[in-house]
């Protein structure tokens, strides 16, 4: 285990936000992955008061898109600031939220790293033991952009029994196969003698455990939403995802469609109604203050 250290305090500044009152923490870790054969770098907000109280808090583990790291939903997508405006207001509670770096990997096991068990087999159990989160399925978020909502929607329906709700941004959840435009098509976990595979690409995705997932009567909420103009046609990707949850799950589903294509701008727009649906389904913090 690779204990975490405070990240550089510009990056509070970086983005050209002032400095709330209320402020959390942001952190810079890396754990040592067997899954990957090499340390797995992280960054992870504290709520403000973190340090000195004794509360467990709920966790969000909160994905970036295909070629990302663990710096972009701090730095682009304004994390730090929406949470702590958020938590200061009431409108979502305080919680600790986990953005993990795995630049190439689509959180996915495949030809290449085994995201999937990088993500769930070593970054999970060790920031259970490092952080004082919840460790159950009702205190346990998980969200992510693009390559990052693939991954959200694929480790949600194969493991619907450790999370109480999710949110896919702009998903890259082609039910067939991803345009040659996608970063999906040159990325190594679908790659098989330097090209795209589209088995591999079939084999992985959410269409294949779908109906595991419908058959395990387990409910986890989703927000889902795209850009009207995304370059990659994910609205109608996400449309379609959107249906198809909605036949079993009409009632814990959301879609949004928003103005913008495939980038930041609508991902920092749409993060805080993001958090605050799933918000509506996580524990609170547990615990004496």
């Amino acid at each position: 285990m690779i204990a975490a250290k405070p990240l550089c305090i510009g990056l509070m500044f970086a983005t050209g936000f002032a400095a709330p009152a209320f402020a959390g923490q942001i952190v810079a870790g890396k754990v040592a992955s067997p899954a990957l054969n090499r340390d797995y770098p992280y960054t992870v907000y504290l709520p403000d008061g973190y340090s000195h109280s004794k509360l467990t808090y709920p966790v969000l583990y909160l994905l970036h898109g295909a070629g990302g790291n663990e710096n972009e939903w701090a730095i682009k997508g304004h994390a730090q600031q929406t949470l702590d405006t958020m938590i200061e207001d009431g409108t979502i509670p305080p919680m600790v939220v986990v953005m993990p770096g795995h630049t190439f990997g689509w959180w996915a096991d495949g030809n290449a790293d085994k995201g999937e068990t990088a993500l769930l087999s070593d970054v999970m159990p060790h920031i259970e033991k490092s952080y004082r989160v919840i460790t159950e399925r009702q205190g346990r978020l998980i969200a992510g952009l693009s390559a990052g909502g693939y991954g959200t929607v694929n480790i949600v329906f194969k493991h619907p029994e450790m999370f109480a709700a999710a949110a896919a941004m702009s998903p890259a959840v082609y039910h067939d196969l991803p345009p040659d435009t996608s970063s999906a098509t040159k990325n190594p976990p679908f790659q098989k003698d330097g090209k795209f595979d589209p088995e591999t690409w079939k084999r992985l995705n959410w269409p294949v455990v779908y109906d595991k997932y419908k058959a395990s009567k387990i409910v986890v909420p989703m927000y889902i939403n795209s850009g009207d103009h995304d370059r990659f046609n994910i609205a109608y990707e996400a449309a379609y995802l959107y249906q198809k949850l909605r036949d079993i799950q009409p009632k814990d589903t959301e879609f949004r469609v928003v103005d913008g294509d495939h980038e930041w701008p609508v991902w920092a727009a749409t993060l805080p109604e993001a958090l605050e649906f799933m918000s509506g389904y996580v524990s609170r913090p547990q615990g004496a203050p």
